[in-house]
């Protein structure tokens, strides 16, 4: 049996996420991927753990809506704090570009305010279609997931 710190359990696509949860997931359409991370996000409601979504900003009502048809009630998850949904340009590509410290900075930042805030665990979903379009900065990108693959070992949180 796998030990669990938190008493909750993480899963995702069927799979139970043991100590290490960052997982990198390609989709074939949209709805492919609701069908798979509706069900990791509901769980983590359900569990009480904080949820910070970064989609693209001109999807973020979608994005709402699609959580909503799911059972989740956004405005009162976001008005206590449980529920962020930030756009592309508030997180990746602030000043119009990417840039991998402030990133890893920021994505520390989410975990570490998760914790103090009293959430168990934070469940980190970040959609990165931007990193397929030409952006200044995009050439990092391996680079940052390297580094993140060093910082994510010190939380227990789920990043997909």
């Amino acid at each position: 049996m796998s030990s669990d710190n938190h008493g909750s359990q993480v899963h995702l696509a069927g799979s139970f996420l043991d100590r290490s949860r960052h997982v990198c997931a390609f989709f074939h359409s949209k709805d492919e991927e609701y069908d798979v991370l509706l069900p990791f996000i509901k769980e983590g409601m359900e569990q009480g753990d904080k949820a910070c979504h970064i989609v693209e900003s001109g999807t973020r009502t979608t994005h709402r809506r699609r959580l909503q048809e799911a059972g989740i009630d956004t405005v009162n998850a976001e008005r206590r704090g449980q529920l962020d949904i930030l756009a592309w340009e508030d997180a990746y590509l602030r000043d119009g570009h990417f840039n991998q410290h402030r990133m890893l900075a920021l994505i520390e930042k989410v975990l570490m305010d998760g914790k103090a805030h009293g959430f168990r665990l934070t469940r980190l979903v970040a959609n990165m279609e931007w990193a397929l379009q030409d952006r200044p900065g995009v050439s990092d990108l391996v680079e940052y997931e390297t580094r993140l693959n060093y910082v994510l070992p010190k939380y227990d949180d789920a990043i997909v």
